[in-house]
């Protein structure tokens, strides 16, 4: 599964690419039919929650409408309509541009404070250059994600790509 989330549901968009789905986010203010348009070429299931967008013959099987009014509540709705797995391929994206990570080299390490160089598992994002390392941000990223997963059920995996 890949999503393309409207601007209503940037936090969501982050914890699906944290959850290692392939996930747009969208940030320009683009009207509804253009998100529907870039959701069915890519073979992206737009996630909103704007009822508007419901009304285009083309919506069915393509946008999916949350219920709720925080992160907890989109979190779970969608949980509800699609087989997510919250700890799916964890940190294997970046949340900023959601390119694939990848393995830190010896440039990228540079950037990190000393003591975090020694451990292993420092990822970098070959597009934006963004370095990740399993810090105290992530552990408590991977608690919250661990407990959507238990909250709202393990469904059978289902291929991300």
């Amino acid at each position: 599964m890949k999503f393309l989330c409207d601007e209503m549901l940037q936090r969501l968009g982050s914890w699906l690419r944290a959850a290692g789905y392939d996930t747009l986010i969208e940030s320009n203010g683009r009207d509804d039919y253009q998100l529907l348009r870039e959701a069915i070429a890519e073979r992206r299931k737009l996630l909103t929650r704007d009822r508007k967008l419901l009304e285009f013959r083309r919506a069915p099987g393509h946008v999916i409408l949350l219920e709720g009014n925080n992160l907890e509540e989109c979190a779970a709705s969608l949980s509800r309509q699609l087989p997510i797995d919250w700890q799916y391929r964890p940190f294997t994206r970046c949340l900023v541009c959601n390119t694939r990570l990848r393995p830190a080299k010896e440039p990228q390490q540079a950037a990190i404070p000393a003591d975090v160089r020694r451990r292993d598992g420092t990822l970098y994002c070959p597009s934006c250059n963004k370095v990740y390392w399993d810090g105290s941000h992530v552990r408590r990223m991977r608690h919250r994600l661990k407990q959507w997963q238990e909250a709202f059920g393990t469904p059978a995996r289902v291929d991300a790509e």
